[in-house]
């Protein structure tokens, strides 16, 4: 299995109203075993990641309120691949095309006013 990121509005009922992935966009996250291995490594909370280290064990869902600061630590995750990429021994370039993926998906939701959800 692989981890999602898509565009979220909660409904009326708190149910998820999943938006469709645009065409040309990606909706990868990561492998299954990213949540520990890449997201919820110590090398990524060890930077002061907020967000991403609640991928292990969970689903992470980044309300549009949130988004400043969730995109803030994408960018910090972004300045240390390399430190990642070598505490986790996953290539760092994979890395970096997933963060592409989740940015370009929490770009998209403060744009419509919704919120992000990995999964």
């Amino acid at each position: 299995m692989s981890l999602s990121v898509d565009v979220v509005v909660r409904g009326p009922d708190g149910e998820f109203d999943v938006l469709d992935v645009p065409e040309g966009c990606n909706d990868a996250a990561g492998f299954e075993s990213w949540r520990w291995k890449v997201w919820g490594s110590d090398a990524v909370r060890s930077l002061g990641a907020r967000w991403f280290p609640l991928l292990d064990g969970e689903w992470l869902e980044v309300a549009n309120g949130e988004l400043p600061e969730f995109l803030a630590e994408i960018a910090l995750l972004r300045a240390h691949l390399d430190l990642i990429g070598g505490a986790t021994g996953v290539d760092p370039w994979g890395i970096g095309r997933r963060l592409d993926n989740i940015e370009a998906a929490a770009l998209r939701a403060r744009r419509l006013g919704a919120g992000v959800l990995i999964w």
